[in-house]
Parts: structure tokens; C-alpha cells; sequence
């Protein structure tokens, strides 16, 4: 059964198109290790909330985006060796050399989700 991987996380604004580069450069390796499909969606209409929101789960700062990603990978198990991956293999460092100065990794959240409908 297919397995998704989401994101969510805050990016400088005005580093969309460093951004997109390493989304990119990153996707490369997903498809490599058996990535079905991905997608990298750009904050376009995220609206503040009250009691919580995106930009509040990330803790927003006036210049930065939220971005909103998911991968859709065949099953758990090839998400979990890919996630494996990131630890030995140096082409990870490669495809994300600068995504500490674009993409705060430490207000980054993530998770792995089983479908409940697909279409």
C-alpha cells in the first residue's frame, strides 16, 4: 500500500528560488530511492489563525513562507531505507548544501502517513 510523507515548514521569502533548487536537486534522490511522486507546494493563501495555524505551527517570521510538501513513496519500508540514506550516502549533502540559510530545519515538521483514500 502506497505510504506519504508530508512536510511542513518555514522558508525565507526571498529565498523561494534557492529553495525550488534544492526541492529539485532533492527530488532527483527521492526518485532514486523509489519516490512515486512529490509535491512542493509554496504558501499562496495561509492565513494567520487564533488558536493554532500553519504559520503558527512553524512559528512564521514576517519573511518567510510556508511551504507545504508531501512524497508519495510505494510503501513504508521504502521510505524508511530512504530515510536511512540521508545518514551514509554524501549525495544528500550535496542536493541540500545551503538549506540551513533557506528552510529552517529546526521549526520543520514532518510525518509519515498511511492513505485512507486515494484517488
Amino acid at each position: 500500500m502506497a505510504y506519504i510523507q508530508g512536510f511542513l515548514a518555514p522558508v525565507k521569502t526571498a529565498k523561494k528560488a534557492e529553495y525550488k533548487d534544492i526541492a529539485e536537486r532533492s527530488w532527483a534522490l527521492f526518485r532514486e530511492y523509489g519516490a512515486l511522486g512529490c509535491c512542493e507546494g509554496w504558501g499562496d493563501a495561509v492565513p494567520d489563525g487564533e488558536v493554532t495555524s500553519f504559520p503558527m505551527a512553524v512559528k512564521k517570521e514576517p519573511d518567510e513562507t510556508v511551504v507545504f510538501s508531501w512524497i508519495v513513496w510505494p510503501d513504508k519500508d521504502t521510505a524508511d531505507a530512504c530515510a536511512a540514506s540521508m545518514e551514509n550516502d554524501p549525495r544528500w549533502e550535496e542536493a541540500m548544501p545551503a538549506a540551513g540559510g533557506v528552510i529552517s530545519l529546526q521549526r520543520m515538521m514532518f510525518g509519515g502517513f498511511e492513505p485512507l483514500i486515494r484517488y
